[in-house]
């Protein structure tokens, strides 16, 4: 039981990193298109210019 004065405040502190985290990411904007991923998966930028034809 004497872990426990050891697991509980590593487990909140853990868990407030990654709400931290979260909100940075909403705040910096990585959410802001989620259209365009999917549409930039299909195309085809990687291919050299002889063989895009």
């Amino acid at each position: 039981m004497d872990v426990l004065i050891y697991l509980i405040p590593i487990a909140i502190f853990l868990g407030l990193l990654g709400l931290i985290a979260f909100l940075w990411s909403l705040k910096s904007g990585q959410y802001d298109d989620l259209e365009g991923a999917k549409w930039r998966i299909l195309e085809d930028d990687d291919l050299p210019e002889d063989r895009q034809k």
